[in-house]
């Protein structure tokens, strides 16, 4: 039997990009129970690929109950429906095994990973406040994507001097704006840059020089599309609800390292059930962002462990 649940869980604070704000995650959580064991996973829907709640539970509700990971490849395409259900076949056939779901999939054991923390795009003394009350944390996100990002830029670095810095300009620079700003993300420490320009509209990467490397998010999704990213970026960001789950997650990771790209691990806002498989594809990767459940003000039960260490690998009773 396959069920599809809508669920939302309240953030700590409006959480706001270029393309809009909220102020809760909502996310659709998948079961699958056979033999008397039920495996879940959990998908964020998301607009920017034509996504929608009513959608996505269309798409996995058509399926038959029978569905295997294997066949669920092809009967889906990538995106937030597959990548619950695959997640949650992943759990179900980890209890059914009585393994480890890092154990299935032929990994070693994780570990945990150093993830950074976002500041949603705000006024500049916002996020000055922000980064400062943040500046304990090794790594930040900055989300910003408009015309007027330097005074951001440079309230962040104030706030937060000795923080490692990523910057997610969310497609929302042009060529102008990005080529302007790049000088300016070295100077201030930036280590990389995601999504400068809107996916489809960002050939001007392969032609100009890359003072500090360039990361495809919107862009990438899973081993179809890294093709088309070569020479035009050096890092592609990973989320498990664009590549459609685990399985394809994992085989995109390892054709993307063969490319040459480096790999960060991203998510949606979401909890700890969505970052929980993440946690495994991000073991080794040079950048993780799995902050999500660090924006929640409820998240599930047995949720991921952060400290100073990072995000720990779930335990059994949460996921895998």
């Amino acid at each position: 039997m396959i069920s599809v649940t809508a669920e939302s869980f309240r953030l700590a604070q409006t959480f706001t990009i270029s393309r809009g704000s909220k102020t809760e995650a909502q996310v659709l959580t998948v079961r699958v129970t056979r033999n008397g064991l039920t495996g879940w996973g959990e998908c964020v829907p998301y607009a920017r690929y034509g996504e929608t709640a009513e959608s996505v539970r269309t798409q996995i509700e058509g399926l038959p109950a029978a569905i295997t990971r294997q066949s669920l490849q092809t009967a889906l395409p990538p995106g937030a429906a597959r990548n619950a259900l695959d997640c949650a076949l992943w759990d179900l056939e980890a209890k059914l095994s009585g393994k480890r779901a890092w154990q299935l999939a032929g990994l070693p054991s994780p570990g945990p990973v150093l993830t950074a923390y976002t500041l949603s795009l705000a006024a500049p003394e916002e996020m000055r406040a922000a980064a400062a009350a943040n500046a304990h944390r090794p790594i930040l996100k900055i989300k910003l994507g408009t015309a007027s990002d330097m005074p951001r830029l440079e309230a962040v670095r104030a706030g937060a001097p000795r923080s490692r810095i990523i910057v997610d300009a969310n497609e929302g620079w042009t060529p102008e704006v990005y080529s302007d700003l790049a000088p300016h993300l070295v100077r201030l420490g930036v280590e990389l840059v995601e999504q400068p320009l809107p996916a489809g509209q960002d050939e001007m990467l392969a032609e100009i020089a890359h003072p500090l490397p360039v990361c495809a998010d919107e862009s990438c999704f899973d081993r179809a599309s890294l093709g088309g990213l070569a020479g035009k970026y050096d890092a592609v960001n990973l989320k498990l609800d664009k590549t459609g789950g685990l399985t394809e997650a994992l085989a995109t990771r390892d054709l993307a390292r063969e490319m040459g790209f480096k790999i960060m691990v991203g998510c949606m806002v979401g909890s700890s059930l969505a970052m929980a498989p993440a946690v495994l594809l991000a073991q080794g990767a040079e950048w993780t962002d799995l902050d999500g459940p660090l924006l929640l003000s409820e998240d599930r039960p047995n949720p991921l462990h952060y400290d100073a260490a990072g995000a720990h690998p779930p335990d059994a009773n949460l996921w895998g």
